[in-house]
C-alpha cells in the first residue's frame, strides 16, 4: 500500500518531465563538478521539480475531473488533494533550504529556484497567456546556469541559449495530446492559440536549432 501511494506521488509530480530535469542537472554536475555534488544536486533539483508537478496537478484537478483523466492520481483516487496540498506545503520549505544550503549555493540554488519559480506561475497563471513559452524559456536557462554558479563560472551564452530553445520546444510538444481540451477549457497558451499543427511544427524546430547550437558551440 505505501508504495502504491509513493508511485502515486511521483506520478502526480509528472514523473517523465521531473526525472529528465534531474537527470541534466546530475550530468551538468559530473561534467562541471564531479560525482559527489552531482548527486546531492540532482536531489535538490528533484525537490524542486516536485513541487513544480504538485502544483500543477493540484490546480488542474476540477479541470482534470471534467475531462475524466484517470491516469492523474488525483482522479483515480489513489491520493486525495488534501494529501497533496499538505505533502506539498511540507515539501516547499525543505526544497527551498535543501537548494540553498547544498552544492548549488546561495547564487546557484538561488537561479535554479527562480526556475522552480518560473513553474509554478506557468502552473497558474501563463498557461493561460500567450505568453506561456516564457517561464519554459527561464527555466530552462537557469537550470545550466544554477550549476555553473556553483562552481563560480559564467554560464556561456550556448547553453543558456540551447537550454531556452529546449525549453520552449518541450512546452509545444508537451501540450499537443490535450490541445483539443485545453482549448475547450479556455486555456490559451500560445500553443493553444496557434493549434497542434503547427505547435508541433515549432517544437520540431525549436528543438533542432537547441542541437544545433549545442553541437556547434
Amino acid at each position: 500500500m505505501r508504495l502504491l501511494k509513493i508511485r502515486a506521488y511521483l506520478k502526480a509530480a509528472h514523473f517523465g518531465p521531473t526525472m529528465l530535469i534531474t537527470a541534466i542537472s546530475f550530468a551538468l554536475g559530473t561534467q562541471l563538478w564531479w560525482e559527489g555534488p552531482a548527486y546531492v544536486i540532482a536531489f535538490t533539483v528533484f525537490l524542486g521539480q516536485l513541487i513544480i508537478g504538485w502544483s500543477n496537478d493540484l490546480y488542474d484537478y476540477q479541470d482534470d475531473l471534467k475531462h475524466n483523466r484517470t491516469n492523474k492520481p488525483l482522479v483515480a483516487g489513489t491520493i486525495t488533494p488534501e494529501n497533496l496540498r499538505r505533502t506539498t506545503f511540507i515539501f516547499i520549505p525543505i526544497a527551498v533550504i535543501a537548494n540553498l544550503i547544498g552544492p548549488l549555493g546561495l547564487k546557484g540554488g538561488s537561479v535554479y529556484l527562480l526556475g522552480v519559480g518560473c513553474g509554478i506561475a506557468y502552473n497558474f497563471y501563463f498557461k493561460f497567456s500567450p505568453l506561456s513559452p516564457l517561464p519554459y524559456a527561464i527555466a530552462l536557462a537557469a537550470l545550466p546556469a544554477s550549476v555553473y554558479y556553483a562552481v563560480d563560472r559564467m554560464p556561456p551564452l550556448w547553453i543558456l541559449a540551447g537550454g531556452s530553445l529546449l525549453g520552449v520546444g518541450f512546452h509545444f510538444l508537451n501540450v499537443l495530446k490535450d490541445i483539443e481540451k485545453d482549448q475547450s477549457s479556455s486555456i490559451k497558451g500560445l500553443p493553444q492559440v496557434v493549434g497542434k499543427r503547427a505547435s508541433a511544427a515549432i517544437a520540431l524546430i525549436l528543438i533542432v536549432i537547441a542541437i544545433v547550437v549545442v553541437v556547434n558551440r
